[in-house]
């Protein structure tokens, strides 16, 4: 019993590690969106391929993303900011973003495929599909 109390204390102090690791490395930078991907897990689909060029090109081409305290988050798309609220899951590989009252109806998901101090790849949805969105600090 002594273990399994101190295994468990272990596991939560790395979740928390990690979680806080992923929330340090996003906040106060603002990320630009430089690409838009397929993931390469995704399979070969020509109409997923264009739209994640015509999603670069044009709806994402002037795309930033900011992480702030208390679980602010701020996405200004062609010079237009909107606010939200954000929140580590999964220890931290998953940000779930809600509107700024913090409802879930319109909570949006996003897994963090690649993040350190310059750059910040993230999976997200569009549609019937997945994007890779590559972001830059700024």
């Amino acid at each position: 019993m002594k273990y399994l109390i101190y295994t468990c204390c272990l596991i939560a102090a790395f979740t928390a590690c990690n979680s806080g690791k992923t929330d340090e490395l996003l906040k106060h930078k603002k990320w630009k969106v430089y690409d838009v991907g397929v993931p390469s897990s995704d399979p070969y689909n020509n109409v997923q391929i264009t739209q994640a060029k015509d999603l670069k090109d044009g709806y994402y081409s002037d795309a930033y993303y900011q992480f702030l305290d208390n679980g602010l988050f701020i996405a200004t798309i062609g010079g237009v900011p909107d606010s939200g609220k954000y929140s580590l899951l999964s220890n931290g590989k998953i940000i779930s973003v809600t509107s700024s009252n913090g409802s879930r109806n319109a909570e949006h998901l996003v897994e963090v495929e690649k993040l350190d101090e310059n750059n910040f790849d993230m999976k997200v949805a569009s549609g019937d599909y997945h994007f890779i969105l590559r972001t830059r600090k700024q």
